[in-house]
C-alpha cells in the first residue's frame, strides 16, 4: 500500500465473485452466516461489510493525515436498484450505517432515478461515489445532485462536509467504437470525453454556489477516473493513467496497470482546463457520424446491465459456495 503510493480500494460484484469463487478465503465466514440462516445478497453484504471496513481501517491514517481528502474505500448498493430511487436511498443508509466508518463510500449509479437517491443520500450524511458517469451531461447532473444534498444540509443547520466523488468511465468511449471508426479516431475518444469534462468540472468549482457551500466548510465533489484499464492490446497499458494526471481527481487502476505504471509508467503533462484541444478531436468524431449523446446514454445503460449480470453471477457463486459448505453437504 504505502510502496505504491495507494491511498484508497473499490470494490464490485466482479472482483468479489472472482475471490470468493477462487480461494477458500470465504469459506469460514460462509459457513458462519449459513449458521445464523444468512443467504444470497444478504450473505454477500455480511461479506463485503467485513472485508470492507477492515479496508477502512487500514486507510483511515490516510484518511486522517489528508483531513478526509484521501484514504477512502467504495461498497456499492445492488446493481439491481439502479433504477428504484426510494430501494437506492433505503440501502445506501443501511450499508453505511452498517459499516459505521466515516472514510467508506456508498456507491450509487448517476441513472436518472440514482440522480434524487444521491441527492437524499448527501443530505442524509452519507459518503457517495457517483458511478455510471460517461458525458459531461452525466457528471454536471451528478454534480447538481450532491450540491443540492449539500445546501439541504446547510439550510437544516448540518454539517455540510460529506464526501463524494463523482465517477467517469473513462476506456468504455474507446471499446464502443473500437473498429467503428477510422485508424486515426482509435483510443481518442475517452481520453478527449474526459478532457470535456474536467473543463467542466473546474469551471462549475468556481460558481458563486459552490463557493458558497465552500464557505461553510464544505468539500469539492472530486472527479474520479475510472475504467483506466487500457483494453486495445495495440496500445500502452498505461495509456489512459499517463493521459489523465490533474487536480483534484482520484484515478482508480486495476492491479496489472498499478504494477505496469509502479514499473514503467510515465505521467504525461497534467491536464489544463483552458485547454480545448478536447473539443476540437470531438468534432472529428461527427465525421462518422457518432452521436455522441446517443452514446453516453446507451453506455450508461448497458453499464447498468452489465452490472446486473456481474451481481447475479456472484450471487450464483455464493450460492454454489454456500450448498457446497452446508454442514452434511
Amino acid at each position: 500500500m504505502n510502496e505504491l503510493s495507494v491511498t484508497g480500494l473499490t470494490s464490485n460484484p466482479t472482483i468479489f465473485d472472482q475471490a470468493i469463487k477462487g480461494s477458500a478465503a470465504y469459506d469460514a465466514a460462509i459457513r458462519r452466516d449459513l449458521a445464523k440462516g444468512r443467504t444470497g445478497e444478504a450473505l454477500f453484504f455480511d461479506l463485503a461489510l467485513e472485508d470492507l471496513t477492515r479496508a477502512a481501517d487500514l486507510f483511515r491514517p490516510a484518511h486522517d493525515r489528508t483531513n478526509g481528502v484521501d484514504g477512502w474505500v467504495s461498497l456499492e448498493v445492488s446493481p439491481l436498484l439502479a433504477h428504484d430511487t426510494v430501494g437506492t436511498i433505503a440501502a445506501a443508509k443501511e450499508l453505511s450505517a452498517r459499516a459505521s466508518r466515516p472514510n467508506l463510500f456508498i456507491k450509487i449509479p448517476g441513472t436518472p432515478e440514482g440522480l434524487p437517491a444521491i441527492e437524499e443520500a448527501i443530505f442524509a450524511g452519507v459518503p457517495v461515489n457517483v458511478t455510471l458517469l460517461f458525458s459531461r451531461e452525466h457528471y454536471l447532473a451528478a454534480a447538481e445532485a450532491y450540491l443540492r444534498g449539500i445546501e439541504r444540509r446547510l439550510d437544516a443547520g448540518l454539517n455540510p462536509r460529506v464526501g463524494s466523488v463523482a465517477s467517469i468511465f473513462v476506456s468504455r468511449w474507446d471499446v464502443a467504437l473500437a473498429d467503428r471508426v477510422p485508424p486515426a479516431l482509435d483510443n481518442l475518444l475517452g481520453i478527449a470525453m474526459a478532457g470535456r469534462i474536467y473543463r467542466a468540472y473546474v469551471g462549475l468549482l468556481a460558481k458563486p454556489r459552490w463557493l458558497r457551500v465552500y464557505n461553510a466548510g464544505a468539500r469539492p465533489q472530486r472527479l474520479l477516473w475510472a475504467s483506466t484499464g487500457t483494453k486495445d492490446p495495440r496500445a500502452s497499458d498505461t495509456f489512459y493513467i499517463k493521459a489523465l494526471a490533474a487536480p483534484f481527481t482520484v484515478n482508480t487502476m486495476p492491479e496489472a496497470t498499478l504494477l505496469a505504471l509502479a514499473d514503467h509508467g510515465e505521467v504525461g503533462p497534467i491536464m489544463d482546463a483552458g485547454d480545448e484541444d478536447c473539443e476540437r478531436v470531438l468534432e472529428r468524431f461527427d465525421e462518422p457520424g457518432v452521436n455522441l449523446e446517443e452514446l453516453a446514454g446507451r453506455l450508461q445503460d448497458e453499464g447498468a446491465k452489465s452490472f446486473v449480470k456481474s451481481w447475479n453471477e456472484l450471487i450464483a457463486v455464493i450460492a454454489t459456495k454456500s450448498a457446497a459448505l452446508k454442514p452434511g453437504a
